[in-house]
């Protein structure tokens, strides 16, 4: 009975506002991009997943799988630790951190992410160069994960997270969910995967630097100019993405295999588009990977992906991996991502 609910909530979840919100765009060409807070949680975490051009969402079957599909932790078989990290755009730093641990019974999950700048100089009308004050921005999310097999083929997963940004001396903050699930088919082994994610509440700046002095009536005589008050901000909504994907693997030989996804993304924030991937396993030793990300989409500056991997056994069943993947972002500066994850 447990399992039949759960299934009924998660395809209900899963499914909701995504084909009316892409009906909605295609309809009227607007697709509220720029409309979102913490932007950070759409830059794609694992070299492995990023050099297939992020088609992961139904191939999740690592530590990342709390970013692109919480279900695919069900299919982590042993205890895993991931780091990643990436110098990304504009000088600022990405770093991913999850952390895998099969109970037997389901598999627990937990994950930080953040993105942050350096100090920069405060610099005002008045000051150009500086006022002697330094700031910095950063944004990052804790989540905590869990997912189970519902089956020999079925499997679903929940992810809980605490999202919070910062600027000099303001913030907002959010609470959101993610929810997942995976299939297998008996059509040569292959996947599919859907996944809703960043599904929470609106993100507000609140902070000292929106209290002020305000005078309510300077025309009048005897008037109070110094009366506290409070700047209002308005609340934006994180960003909401709908992910279905299909994998399948190829010329399977003993340990050495191709496998290919492709996944199409539904954002709240932005238009429709479809991630292709391929990745090429020899001897469950080393790793070549190949993708594209936003097909169709106009004005993207993201495009084409390549990546390599390398697994080690070490005592007993233990691993450790190497993954490095890099991204072409057109006119802005291509990206390299670097993971390191063990296995135990």
């Amino acid at each position: 009975m447990l399992r039949k609910i759960l299934l009924a909530v998660s395809t209900a979840m899963l499914f909701w506002l995504g084909p009316g919100r892409g009906t909605t765009q295609a309809q009227t060409g607007i697709t509220q991009v720029g409309t979102s807070a913490a932007t950070f949680l759409k830059i794609d975490v694992g070299a492995r997943a990023v050099g297939m051009g992020g088609a992961f969402v139904a191939q999740a079957s690592d530590a990342s799988a709390t970013y692109w599909n919480p279900a695919g932790l069900a299919r982590v078989e042993r205890s895993e630790v991931m780091v990643m990290h990436s110098k990304w755009l504009a000088d600022t730093d990405f770093n991913f951190g999850a952390v895998v641990i099969p109970l037997g019974f389901g598999t627990l999950g937990g994950s930080i992410t953040s993105l942050t700048t350096g100090d920069m100089l405060v610099r005002t009308v008045e000051m150009p160069e500086g006022t002697g004050e330094l700031f910095s921005a950063n944004d990052v999310a804790a989540g905590l994960s869990f997912a189970l097999n519902l089956t020999d083929r079925f499997s679903i997963g929940f992810n809980a997270k605490y999202i919070r940004s910062s600027i000099f001396n303001e913030s907002a903050s959010s609470i959101a969910i993610d929810i997942g699930t995976l299939f297998t088919t008996d059509l040569s082994g292959m996947r599919l995967g859907v996944s809703l994610v960043n599904l929470g509440t609106d993100m507000k700046l609140q902070g000292r630097d929106l209290i002020i002095l305000v005078d309510p009536a300077p025309q009048k005589d005897g008037s109070n100019d110094r009366i506290v008050s409070n700047l209002q901000t308005d609340a934006f909504s994180i960003p909401l993405m709908l992910r279905v994907g299909v994998a399948m693997d190829f010329f399977k030989k003993e340990n050495s295999y191709l496998t290919l996804a492709v996944d199409g993304l539904n954002p709240s924030d932005g238009p429709e588009g479809l991630n292709l991937g391929a990745e090429y396993v020899f001897q469950e030793a080393a790793f070549f990977r190949v993708g594209y990300q936003s097909l169709f989409i106009d004005d993207a500056e993201v495009g084409l992906t390549a990546g390599v991997g390398l697994s080690l056994k070490l005592l007993s069943e233990s691993r450790i991996k190497f993954d490095y993947a890099w991204s072409d972002f057109g006119r802005l500066n291509n990206v390299h991502r670097f993971a390191f994850s063990v296995e135990f």
